[in-house]
């Protein structure tokens, strides 16, 4: 049995018709055709699903879809235009495949709204919870600090 939620997605008024069990990738994927949030691991550990809910970081494919009633919720598609942080994991090379690059971009937007100016251990415990097959973790970090200064900058 379905039923209507309504909540803001990407800065928009929006509803869908959400099963219990659904997982919030799920109701951004099948109602949105939002696929930034990926599902992979499926028990919240690679950070592939991340997405916004009132500002915080969660797991989207255990985050069930029904409790965003209500919420605003950010995806990496939220910015028509790139943002500092996607300009800076471009400049920095942070990303090889790209599969888990929304995770971690959303990761350092909450990231950098707390800590404007993080050190080295900020930003490896943030991003603690996204994983890179690929180990572009050197880049990422770089990319995080020239967000940072990017953000400052403006």
């Amino acid at each position: 049995m379905r039923r209507e939620i309504r909540f803001t997605l990407n800065g928009e008024a929006v509803s869908a018709q959400v099963a219990p069990h659904e997982n919030l990738v799920e109701v951004l994927q099948e109602n949105f055709g939002l696929y930034g949030a990926r599902e992979s691991c499926g028990q919240g550990m690679c950070g592939c699903c991340t997405v916004l809910v009132d500002g915080r970081a969660v797991s989207g494919c255990l985050y069930l879809g029904s409790l965003i009633e209500g919420a605003e919720v950010l995806t990496v598609e939220s910015n028509a235009e790139p943002d500092a942080v996607q300009e800076a994991f471009v400049e920095a090379s942070a990303f090889q495949c790209g599969f888990c690059t929304p995770g971690f971009v959303l990761m350092t937007r909450q990231l950098l709204d707390e800590h404007p100016d993080p050190d080295d251990d900020t930003i490896k415990h943030y991003l603690s919870g996204n994983l890179c097959r690929c180990a572009a973790y050197p880049e990422i970090i770089e990319a995080v600090k020239l967000a940072a200064r990017k953000r400052r900058k403006s």
